[in-house]
């Protein structure tokens, strides 16, 4: 038995948090940052290069499909495999992504490469990344403990990621200072991408090869099953509607109805990365007051409200304001929705847990990118907003309604 840890704090010290979890924290703010640029620009390159709406949705969810794939395997593998080799694996993954991105000009090529790779087109972590590092910071702590370094991560993510879209207005800044088309300004980016995935290889290289639990006490999901699958088809609800609305297409959404730069669409990135970085902070404090269950439901209702109020606002600062207000309060359930996972199954089942509940999500979001771009092809502006609300108000209370008796390991729900 390992021994128990003292509690952590929201922000725990150097003590609260072992060395795994710090390399894990300082390689997800690596890769949020590049997670941030890249969501942003991603339509505006892909414009740049000649395609139209309905491929931006057609990379998104070659993005998205390729991550569910890729998580599929990481259940399979995260029992045979250590996890810091399954890491490692993820992050020459993410440099070979970057380079390839950013030298292709064609079509097929950039969907093969999406597939297959690491780039990330939402606001949140969909990448193979995100079940491994789920199951290794799982270990790390329990009960609020565990929400709060959950919290922790989830607060690093959104943070880095707020910083990478402000950087998105570089390759404006290069275009006219460098000298240079703002074509190849924004291939640079991609390279900078790349040569983050190596840093991040470099990172987990220093991951004990030792891990809290061994391989050998890993386990396919056996008395959590039942509970596990309604919460990823539910999940699976979530991550559709979420789907209609990743980054990338909330910045096409943003260029085509206000005409906003690239520039100007990073700098409210940035602003509402901060919003909804800071609101992680709130997570471990309402759980314990209110429990994991009702704060993933009760802080997600209004912001899908002031999503769907966007739609209909006739001005640019009333709708950015309205997206601020969502950006506040969309992502409190994040940290409590993957502390919930890791209490209701037993720890063996917490890597085939956190991959058997990313898949289904994955897969959701993965389709509706496309249906997105083509409906803002086809001018129906405002139908995606509608209906990520719609849908979320939803998934909120459908997710209430089948779990709000269940008990967890720390005695909330």
């Amino acid at each position: 038995m390992t021994p128990a840890r003292a509690p952590l704090s929201i922000l725990p010290g150097p003590a609260g948090v072992d060395r795994s979890a710090w390399l894990l924290l300082v390689g997800r703010s690596l890769r949020g940052i590049c997670d941030g640029f890249v969501a942003v620009l991603l339509p505006a390159y892909l414009l740049a290069l000649g395609f139209g709406n309905l491929t931006v949705g057609l990379i998104s969810t070659s993005t998205l499909l390729g991550s569910a794939v890729a998580t599929i395997v990481v259940g399979l593998l995260s029992s045979r495999y250590p996890q810091r080799v399954l890491l490692l694996f993820a992050a020459a993954l993410m440099a070979t992504t970057g380079f390839a991105f950013g030298f292709l000009s064609s079509l097929w090529p950039l969907l093969v490469v999406a597939f297959v790779g690491t780039l990330n087109p939402s606001s949140g972590d969909v990448s193979l990344f995100l079940p491994l590092e789920h199951a290794r910071l799982a270990e790390s702590a329990k009960g609020d403990a565990r929400t709060a370094l959950f919290a922790r991560y989830s607060l690093v993510g959104g943070v880095s990621a707020a910083l990478g879209a402000l950087i998105t207005g570089l390759p404006d800044w290069m275009a006219a200072h460098a000298g240079v088309s703002s074509l190849f300004a924004m291939r640079v980016m991609f390279i900078v991408y790349a040569i983050t995935g190596f840093v991040v290889f470099l990172l987990y290289l220093r991951l004990p090869k030792r891990e809290v639990h061994a391989a050998a006490t890993r386990a396919p999901l056996g008395p959590s099953r039942g509970i596990v699958t309604r919460l990823a088809l539910l999940f699976s609800v979530d991550a559709f509607a979420g789907g209609l609305l990743v980054n990338s297409l909330l910045t096409l959404w943003l260029i085509h109805r206000f005409g906003l730069s690239l520039a100007a669409a990073g700098r409210f990135f940035f602003w509402s990365g901060l919003l909804s970085a800071g609101s992680q902070l709130a997570a471990a404090p309402i759980a314990r007051r209110i429990g994991l269950l009702n704060t993933m439901v009760f802080t997600h209702i209004p912001s899908s409200v002031c999503l769907i109020a966007a739609a209909f606002t006739p001005t640019l600062p009333l709708t950015l304001g309205l997206l601020l207000l969502r950006s506040a309060l969309s992502q409190l359930d994040v940290p409590t929705r993957s502390a919930y996972v890791m209490a209701v199954v037993t720890p063996p089942e917490r890597p085939a847990a956190a991959s058997f509940t990313a898949v289904p999500r994955s897969l959701a979001a993965a389709v509706a990118p496309t249906i997105a771009g083509g409906l803002l092809g086809a001018g129906w502006l405002g139908a995606p907003l509608i209906a990520c609300g719609t849908l979320k108000i939803a998934y909120d209370l459908a997710v209430l309604a089948a779990f709000r008796h269940v008990r967890l390991d720390g005695g909330s729900s």
